[in-house]
């Protein structure tokens, strides 16, 4: 009987695609998904670092784990647990420790070794642990994927980050800057696209910062945008998250030249204080982050714009935090994130004097949210009464009615005159009249057949091309 397995996902989009791969790696062992834990002979929890108490929360998952392995094996079963991705590659030890019943420990770098590792898990005693940094790629001994993506997927090009910000474990979690060969990516894209996918979001942790080698040569981000344009049946294409130090010239014209390229940008900021910017190692100034949107506004005047802001980072100040509400009302967010700073051990931050206090962080980021909210309200408004291409890459809550995304990354959810419309239009792009736009999502009606232009249908609305008489202006 084929063995089941079952993997809980925490945090970002990259742990997404690496929990796909891993399955892919398994599935040569017999292994095949499980709905949920019951259900399954290997539990894979793929843990992030990022956000506050991250390991606690594993901690809190793997004592329920346990209780079901204690339970399991009262009736002759086994269950094998593993803990991979970030938290497993800085608290490695401390899981062994604190969950000696933990068979496995495997670390971003090392999924691709999940096969060894299983095996040697089956005749060791207490938690195999593989935390190193291989000098080989790990993309080099994947097998080719097998899971089917859907209309919208996932692609991993680029890995780790060499900019070592203050608040940030990722440059201990992940290594070094990796960039995938060009060949390898298209390899992938195009098996994608043969399963399904009509959108492919391109990931790194500094996905803007892609260098893949291609012969001889190196190829940036932009001219691979290009290439996987011309691959036939790929409609969308999009990428996160990226840095306002490595948004090139070149990039950045791609918004303006490539009509596959989504007008959706993820550029962080963190901050809008020049003194907490340099605090966090961020190497670019609110007035460098200004100039950089500027110019990508003049590329694509339509592009919707989210970003991650950290409140009370170490040093900050009154004066501070109201720089970086001054830059949110500057540019005109569609969405952006927000986080009260917690220290991550390990980071230069969490061991500095001039920490701020909980009850300043909790206030300026209820201020913050505040803002941003208003902002996405603003630039959803518009768009009601208007008639945009939506892919349909999810189901709704009633089985007629479809959910997906616009152009500009926006949620809407489509209510259908029967079950077999949700059949015929998932995995499509279609017109949708919006009928109702709210602050985090849209809701519409499919339109007629043809009424969205050609450009529009391609991901371009022309509609929204007129300049911005003011920086925070909404799209008309």
């Amino acid at each position: 009987m084929a063995k089941k397995l079952f993997i809980k996902t925490y945090g970002c989009q990259m742990n997404v695609y690496d929990s796909a791969r891993m399955a892919d790696v398994l599935a040569p062992l017999g292994y095949a998904p499980a709905a949920d834990v019951e259900g399954a002979d290997m539990v894979v929890l793929n843990t992030c670092h990022i956000r506050e108490k991250a390991a606690e929360k594993v901690f809190s998952e793997l004592g329920r784990l346990n209780a079901v392995k204690r339970a399991r094996a009262e009736t002759g079963g086994r269950l094998t647990i593993a803990v991979a991705g970030c938290v497993a590659q800085a608290e490695g030890e401390e899981i062994r420790r604190r969950a000696p019943y933990v068979d496995i420990v495997v670390g971003p770098q090392a999924y691709h070794r999940l096969p060894e590792l299983v095996a040697r898990a089956t005749r060791a005693a207490g938690a195999v642990l593989d935390t190193d940094f291989p000098p080989e790629s790990k993309f080099d001994h994947l097998p080719a994927a097998t899971a089917a993506s859907g209309p919208s997927a996932f692609l991993t090009v680029q890995e780790g980050c060499d900019k070592f910000c203050a608040f940030c474990v990722v440059p201990y979690t992940r290594g070094a800057e990796y960039s995938r060969p060009v060949a390898a990516v298209l390899a992938e894209a195009r098996h994608l696209v043969g399963a399904g996918a009509r959108e492919i979001t391109l990931l790194g942790q500094n996905v803007n910062a892609y260098h893949g080698a291609h012969g001889k040569t190196e190829w940036g981000l932009a001219r691979l945008i290009a290439a996987l344009a011309e691959i036939d049946g790929l409609a969308r294409i999009r990428y996160t998250t990226s840095h306002p130090v490595d948004m090139d010239e070149a990039l950045i014209a791609a918004h303006a030249r490539v009509p596959a390229l989504m007008p959706y940008l993820h550029l962080p900021v963190q901050s809008g204080s020049d003194a907490v910017l340099r605090r966090m190692n961020r190497g670019y100034t609110a007035a460098d982050y200004r100039r950089v949107v500027e110019r990508l506004y003049a590329a694509r005047p339509d592009l919707a714009l989210s970003s991650d802001f950290i409140v009370g980072h170490p040093g900050e100040d009154a004066a501070g935090f109201a720089q970086t509400c001054d830059l949110v009302r500057d540019v005109g967010y569609a969405q952006a994130y927000s986080f009260k700073y917690s220290p991550r051990p390990g980071t230069p931050a969490a061991a500095w004097p001039d920490q701020v206090d909980d009850a300043a962080k909790a206030e300026r980021l209820a201020i913050l949210q505040d803002l941003v909210e208003d902002g996405q309200r603003r630039f959803n408004a518009p768009f009601a009464g208007r008639i945009v291409p939506v892919l349909f890459d999810r189901v709704g809550r009633r089985p007629s009615q479809l959910a997906g995304r616009t152009p500009h990354l926006q949620a809407i959810h489509v209510d259908l005159d029967d079950d077999g419309a949700a059949a015929r239009l998932f995995g499509t792009i279609a017109p949708v009249a919006v009928t109702a736009a709210h602050v985090n999502s849209l809701a519409g009606r499919i339109a007629a057949a043809g009424s969205v232009t050609d450009d529009v249908a391609n991901g371009i609305d022309a509609a929204h091309r007129a300049p911005r008489a003011a920086p925070e202006a909404v799209l008309r």
